[in-house]
């Protein structure tokens, strides 16, 4: 392809990612967006308590009235239950407690030996879906995928001959664009269902959201996602790009990355192998057996049982008893104060989410309190059902609608803690269940990562993009990235329609309908 079109191109997309940027940027921190939210809503609510308005719970016949809390006993409310409306917020001690194993596995550099060994292992003609997968795998750790496995994927492609740069996209396409799949429980999961489960309490007091709520369909997408973003990365993204006309010298640095795997790592892995297989051996001794002691007392199933309600518990055990295991073989741990360290090492890395969670908890709580969320769940789904929309057109105009507000947000915990008192429960009286509306979220959220410069590494993938070619910029990164989000767009709406059609779980106990 000529540089002409690949010119024009980049430069109307750096037009329209202006006016995105710009929006995006007119936007407060999460922190005190959330905090502008709660006090908005103290307003909205004695406006509304004035009006009369009111709507009939569609579960109890009960009558809804807005309440205020521009009143004394408002401001009591909000004085004394300040602290316990963030210490009782759900995602947070799930979020933590999730954290402290995957900070073992990281801190013990286990996840970063498995991820070289993923991607340098794969033959040639595998090579560009095993790095796509190897990202979307890399999720299970947050940002390790970001700074680990975007420019190793550039590294690899230049020493394959082919572009670098394609190598890049395709493993940013699976760390960002491939988000929420994965084959394993990341943090992400425990977080999103915690909000969801706090936002389904609007209509129903008792309702619990399983982090693994959207497993099933999350498993299917990863291969899904991988074998999409192989296809663009073959048929669009290296035609584009043409041959490669820099440097095929590696950079300072990138040895280290490109080195084979040394003995100590290989036994680090072995020793991780084993303590993987009694992990698993332990949870399948449990769960198996019809009268297994990790199965529900009372019936013996699965779907309340302490299995699948101790899924954080046992991320943390999975996660500190792998990453010792190689931590001990490697040396990375020569004592349990490393192992401690590298807990509170990535906990430090919480402090914005912390201050994050603690505005979060006070809007949702005031929510709640307000009867706002549920009266507007109300009026919203009387509307909906009047407007005929089927389940499936809701669930594509919803995703969309996530897909969009992600190009002017980027965290995905602080969407969905804005959106999900909203339409978690509107859908639930609709009769869909919140694990549905979750997974819809989370297909839109991920989709426009790659193209969104609120993305908090968005700045990191321009630069290593400028790496290889200095004239790169966001319209480079972006021209290169839309054909993944597209197509990951049109690929997971459409797995999302034959789940929906087939009437599949998406998780664990999680159906579509209520």
């Amino acid at each position: 392809m000529s540089k002409r079109p690949t010119a024009v191109l980049d430069r109307a997309m750096t037009v329209f990612l202006a006016a995105v940027e710009r929006g995006g940027n007119a936007l407060p921190h999460p922190g005190t967006l959330f905090a502008l939210l709660a006090g908005v809503i103290v307003v909205i609510s004695a406006i509304a308590a004035r009006t009369g308005v009111e709507v009939v719970h569609p579960g109890t016949g009960e009558l809804i009235r807005p309440v205020s809390l521009a009143t004394v006993e408002g401001l009591h409310r909000i004085l004394t239950e300040m602290v316990t409306n963030f210490t009782s917020f759900a995602p947070l001690g799930t979020v933590l407690v999730a954290m402290l194993g995957i900070g073992v596995l990281e801190s013990s550099g286990l996840i970063a030996a498995a991820l070289r060994l993923l991607v340098l292992s794969a033959p040639k003609r595998l090579l560009t879906f095993v790095l796509v997968l190897a990202g979307v795998l890399s999720n299970t750790a947050s940002e390790i995928g970001y700074v680990l496995l975007v420019p190793l994927g550039g590294i690899i492609f230049l020493g394959a001959g082919r572009h670098p740069m394609a190598g890049l996209a395709a493993a940013f396409a699976g760390v960002s664009g491939g988000y929420s799949a994965n084959l394993l429980l990341g943090t992400i999961d425990p977080l999103l269902a915690g909000l969801s489960e706090e936002a389904a309490r609007i209509v129903d007091d008792g309702y619990r959201v399983n982090p693994a709520a959207n497993y099933y369909f999350m498993v299917v997408s990863t291969f899904i996602i991988a074998g999409a973003g192989t296809w663009v990365t073959e048929r669009v993204v290296i035609p584009r790009l043409g041959p490669y006309e820099g440097s095929t010298e590696t950079q300072a640095g990138d040895s280290d990355v490109m080195r084979a795997l040394s003995d100590v790592e290989k036994r680090g892995l072995y020793a991780a192998l084993a303590a993987t297989a009694v992990f698993v051996l332990f949870l399948l001794w449990g769960t198996v057996p019809a009268d297994g002691f990790l199965r529900n007392p009372d019936d013996g199933g699965l779907l309340r049982s302490p299995f699948l309600s101790g899924i954080v518990a046992f991320i943390f055990i999975g996660g500190l008893l792998i990453g010792v295991a190689y931590g001990v073989a490697t040396g990375a741990f020569r004592n349990d104060a490393d192992v401690m360290n590298g807990m509170g090492k990535t906990i430090s890395t919480l402090g914005t989410y912390l201050v994050l969670v603690f505005f979060a908890a006070q809007f949702v709580a005031y929510f709640n309190w307000t009867n706002l969320g549920l009266i507007m769940a109300v009026k919203g789904a009387e509307w909906l059902r009047g407007s005929g929309m089927g389940g499936i057109p809701l669930m594509l105009s919803f995703v969309v609608l996530s897909s969009i507000i992600n190009l002017f947000m980027g965290s995905a915990s602080a969407k969905w803690a804005i959106m999900a008192p909203v339409f978690v429960p509107m859908f639930m009286l609709l009769g869909y269940t919140p694990e549905l509306t979750q997974t819809a979220y989370r297909v839109g959220d991920s989709t426009t990562n790659i193209i969104a410069p609120m993305m908090s590494y968005f700045a990191l993938i321009v630069a290593f993009f400028e790496r290889y070619d200095r004239r790169s910029g966001i319209g480079t990164v972006v021209a290169t990235m839309l054909p993944y989000t597209l197509t990951f767009l049109a690929c997971w709406s459409v797995l999302l329609v034959v789940w929906m059609l087939l009437g599949l779980p998406v998780g664990p106990g999680a159906g579509l309908r209520l």
